[in-house]
């Protein structure tokens, strides 16, 4: 049985613009995890005592600011953003700070960007090293969501948290931006072993709720549990429904995953 985390900047929303309200709606519905996006903009207290009232673990959040790393060479304001978000992270309880790849640098080939990411990744779990907090790297669709950014492929992510070679590294493996991508999901997966420390999921097309799209949930499960994986998996999609009814189907599917 996987543990569903949804995302609270998307997902029981009816709550009102309070994350805090929204972790208790989310508890009311069952659920014993959330995720969300960045903290800032967050009333930090009121969520950690939502989140201590209910029970619930909060499995992930951004890493911020959302770093174009060619823009400052030293690529301070990303390691100072680590900083703070690992002091948010341990106020909040939250094992892992989510990273992107940004556009790359232009001018250089795909490989040494590649290489590029490996050398500011390695200084960056070094930065917080002890803290608790591990990173997880996330490759996006260029397709729909993303254009323009680097990191649109599973394999690529691999290389780089191989690369990194810490436990505190690995890799976010997104369903939904690998189906958009048209990647053989149970091929990546198997391929990426155990570099992948969490997983999200949206239905494609659309990003709406399980159910929406063409996805076979049941068999992206199976496949998921045939990797290895057992950690929990983030619900970061759009709800064309009530936020507990939209969950209920992959609900079902995962209890018996």
């Amino acid at each position: 049985m996987y543990c569903l985390s949804p995302n609270i900047d998307l997902l029981f929303t009816e709550a009102g613009p309070s994350h805090a309200d929204r972790v208790r709606a989310a508890a009311a519905a069952g659920f014993t995890a959330v995720e969300m996006w960045g903290p800032s903009g967050k009333d930090l207290p009121a969520l950690r005592d939502a989140l201590q009232e209910t029970g619930l673990t909060l499995t992930s959040q951004l890493a911020e600011p959302r770093m174009q790393f060619m823009v400052d060479p030293d690529h301070a304001p990303f390691f100072e953003g680590l900083e703070q978000g690992v002091e948010a992270a341990r106020l909040l309880g939250t094992p892992r700070l989510v990273v992107g790849s940004g556009v790359g640098f232009p001018g250089a080939k795909r490989q040494g960007q590649l290489d590029k990411l490996i050398d500011i990744f390695t200084q960056g779990v070094a930065h917080i090293a002890g803290s608790g907090v591990s990173l997880v790297l996330e490759p996006v669709n260029t397709r729909v969501d993303h254009p323009g950014a680097l990191l649109d492929r599973t394999a690529e992510a691999v290389y780089i948290a191989r690369g990194v070679g810490s436990p505190d590294f690995g890799i976010l493996y997104d369903l939904y931006h690998s189906i958009t991508e048209g990647e053989d999901v149970a091929a990546e997966l198997a391929a990426a072993g155990d570099t992948v420390h969490y997983v999200q999921l949206a239905d494609a097309p659309g990003r709406a709720e399980p159910g929406t799209g063409e996805v076979d949930w049941g068999l992206r499960l199976r496949q998921l549990r045939d990797s290895g994986y057992d950690g929990p998996i983030g619900l970061e999609y759009y709800p064309s429904v009530d936020s507990a009814e939209s969950t209920r189907g992959i609900a079902a599917i995962a209890a018996t995953a």
